[in-house]
């Protein structure tokens, strides 16, 4: 089926290979090599992106927008096939081809302060440029997908369903989310108060979603658009200090591997600072902190939410995997509330600087 793809896409042809790449979870993906360059291949997941179609209208929205506004910035968009369509349905299936940037890499997790300051840097540079963007023109591939208040509800509900012997086994996850509940009381009024203001922004700031120079380290641009949508820059913010910040992944079940390296913190501050400071009004750079416990507090509710669900949406490969995730993103939000005063001091020490 891979050949019959790359014909309807003109890159099919005997110098043509492929072979599976990158680590993605949710969409199938190959790199393409043809005589005229390298390609990336994309089969998406129809289960989690219902309406691949809005996707790409968002996209290729997104990149006429930039076209004009901002022809400088480079803008992986999707090619066209032979009859001119960016999405290809084929076999029950969907497909969709991007152009490989020469000489750039992904990274699977932060390892020095420079790489956090140079993904922070490439994620504020696409909102700051997208701050004027009409946001009633793009879609939303995934409805609520932030919304704390539509998490807790469901963890609430969970909680009354679930059978005893998954809510024994989570007991002691409960608990602490029963401590951190004022995250999410500080979210409705965050909310109801209107103090962030609704814009384009990715909402998967993971590290591997940035090109990086493969020689230099310098950032090239954001990719893996799919969750493109108007939002609030406390979920992308949020999503990398909750990803960026341990040295460990959300799968690691020995806790005390868990840490918050402060020094992550300060270049995500300074990358993402320095693209979206003046986009940024007073009342939302005050919540900058509060975007990692909002982000850290949803992803434990979501995981607990699918145990005490019995694994339903997350799936797991093992017994209890998901409640060990929730356990993981729990130590890692304490550990985040710790650092909180460090956190404030390395930001007054910034502003008082700038003042200076």
């Amino acid at each position: 089926m891979i050949f019959e793809v790359l014909k309807a896409f003109n890159l099919d042809g005997p110098e043509t290979q492929y072979s599976l790449f990158g680590g993605g979870l949710i969409n199938n993906t190959w790199k393409v090599s043809t005589k005229n360059g390298d390609f990336i291949l994309q089969q998406i997941n129809t289960d989690i992106f219902t309406s691949p179609e809005e996707i790409i209208e968002n996209i290729v929205n997104l990149k006429s927008y930039l076209h004009q506004t901002a022809p400088e910035y480079l803008f992986v968009g999707p090619i066209q096939t032979n009859s001119g369509q960016s999405v290809l349905n084929i076999g029950g299936y969907t497909f969709r081809i991007f152009p490989f940037v020469p000489e750039s890499i992904t990274i699977d997790k932060v390892v020095h302060p420079n790489q956090a300051y140079q993904a922070a840097k490439q994620f504020g540079q696409f909102s700051r440029l997208l701050k004027d963007f009409d946001v009633s023109k793009i879609n939303f591939p995934l409805r609520d997908f932030h919304n704390l208040c539509l998490r807790v509800a469901q963890y609430r509900q969970a909680l009354k369903l679930a059978d005893e012997s998954r809510l024994s086994a989570a007991a002691w996850a409960i608990q602490q989310l029963a401590k951190h509940m004022d995250i999410a009381q500080k979210y409705d009024e965050i909310i109801a108060s209107n103090r962030l203001k609704v814009r384009i922004f990715h909402h998967d700031t993971k590290i591997s979603n940035v090109l990086l120079h493969r020689d230099t380290g310098l950032g090239i641009c954001v990719i893996d658009l799919d969750t493109v949508m108007p939002g609030y820059f406390i979920s992308d913010v949020g999503d990398m200090m909750r990803t960026y910040l341990s040295p460990v992944t959300e799968e690691e079940t020995d806790f005390s591997l868990i840490d918050i390296r402060v020094e992550i913190f300060e270049a995500i501050y300074r990358g993402y600072m320095s693209e979206m400071d003046t986009v940024l009004t007073s009342s939302e750079r005050e919540l900058f902190i509060y975007a990692g416990q909002f982000i850290i507090f949803m992803q434990a509710l979501r995981f607990l939410t699918d145990f005490l669900n019995g694994d339903i949406y997350y799936g797991a490969t093992y017994p209890e995997q998901n409640l060990n995730r929730a356990k993981n993103q729990i130590h890692l939000l304490n550990k985040y509330t710790e650092k909180i005063a460090a956190f404030e001091k390395f930001i007054a020490t910034i502003e008082i600087k700038q003042v200076d």
